[in-house]
């Protein structure tokens, strides 16, 4: 398998949490202009646009018009959920390394919250026929199907609640050093088991914060990278899996992600294992997904991740930096653009307070439906040997 040889040279955040006014369109343009002004490129340079969108599919190709592109060689709309961002940098890299363009910006934005409206994530789609059945039994949304894979996990292999409460406590420790993050007061395991119960086994504290606003990242070959304003963050390799678990006896659903194809596949074209990996950013919509993402990756032994995050593995002095800005649960939440432009702060070494001691190999996954989608991503500052 050939390697890549491409970096993230740009990384734009917008304002990210409760931010109104703005429509996502605006807010993913706002993003790759400040990714393109860190990358210390011009807005012209860009010759391919991948865009992405959230809850409220606000992100078109139209992007390209708000933005006042001009002729791009490559343009492109990308779902697969939580795992699209780490598929949009895979689909830029083989498109510049196909000469099809030089300069790729992806950009994910989304405006799932209204001033006194629900969010759009509590106003699912109206179904009908069969489909209708577990709406009318009360199963609605995500909430409820990700707490039926946890208590999988837990029944088979004896996770806990403090289980999770660690991955949501040691989450909070980093976010207290994260500026952007929307929560950063240090919570305790008490705190945890004393939030309101959202779905048994999930309380507040083990789900995933609503957030607007727009992440882009610019893509580029290594050796142009390597003369732009910001350290490059090289692309080592990734890997894809999308399991589409059958809801029916015999399905490893709650048991085990696509984080165990896709990661074996990142590391191998890396040419890396594991062991070599310094820094996790791991998709959390809930604190059980970065408990299963880690088992699968091979962190620990299947059934082990409840137990590696109670000992205090993944927070702040632990062995296995782990969503080192505080993540989805505790940040802020944009999709797989979350741990992607943690990873890239990190690979850089900018990271201030919360920067890890080692972030030579960084491991960034994403994670899409009801653990139906992932993909992974291995960055470094070092380019490939």
């Amino acid at each position: 398998m050939s390697r890549p040889m491409t970096a993230i040279a740009g990384l734009g955040l917008t304002e990210l949490g409760k931010v109104y006014g703005q429509s996502a369109s605006e807010l993913a343009a706002r993003a790759v202009a400040l990714a393109a002004d860190d990358a210390g490129l011009r807005l012209g340079d860009i010759d391919g646009l991948l865009v992405s969108s959230g809850a409220t599919r606000g992100v078109t190709p139209q992007t390209q018009s708000t933005l006042g592109l001009r002729d791009l060689r490559v343009l492109a709309q990308i779902e697969a959920y939580g795992s699209t961002a780490i598929g949009m940098v895979q689909y830029a890299s083989l498109v510049i390394e196909a000469g099809m363009a030089d300069v790729v910006a992806c950009v994910w934005a989304d405006t799932p919250l209204q001033r006194e409206r629900p969010s759009a994530y509590a106003s699912p789609r109206p179904h009908s026929g069969f489909e209708s059945i577990p709406a009318a039994t009360g199963v609605i949304g995500a909430n409820p199907r990700y707490a039926l894979a946890a208590r999988r996990h837990m029944e088979t292999y004896g996770t806990t609640t403090d289980d999770f409460a660690a991955v949501a406590v040691g989450q909070r420790s980093w976010a207290a050093h994260n500026p952007r993050a929307q929560f950063r007061k240090p919570i305790t395991v008490a705190d945890h088991q004393a939030s309101r119960m959202i779905a048994d086994p999930f309380r507040l504290l083990d789900c995933c914060l609503v957030s607007n606003g727009g992440i882009a990242v610019i893509v580029t070959s290594a050796d142009r990278a390597a003369d732009l304003r910001q350290p490059p963050v090289h692309v080592l390799g990734w890997g894809q899996a999308h399991p589409g678990y059958p809801m029916s006896r015999g399905s490893a659903f709650g048991l085990e992600s696509g984080a165990k194809q896709s990661g074996a596949a990142a590391l191998a074209m890396a040419g890396l294992d594991v062991g070599d990996v310094d820094v996790c950013e791991i998709y959390d919509c809930y604190t059980y997904t970065v408990i299963i993402t880690l088992e699968d990756y091979g962190f620990c032994k299947k059934g082990e991740g409840g137990a590696f995050a109670s000992s205090g593995a993944l927070a702040p002095g632990g062995e296995l930096p782990t969503n080192t800005g505080g993540g989805q649960l505790s940040s802020y939440y944009a999709w797989g653009m979350t741990p992607l432009s943690e990873a890239v702060i990190q690979a850089r070494g900018h990271g201030g307070e919360r920067q890890a001691d080692r972030h030579d190999v960084v491991l960034v996954s994403g994670n899409g439906g009801i653990l139906d989608y992932h993909a992974t991503l291995i960055l470094s500052p070092e380019r490939q040997r």
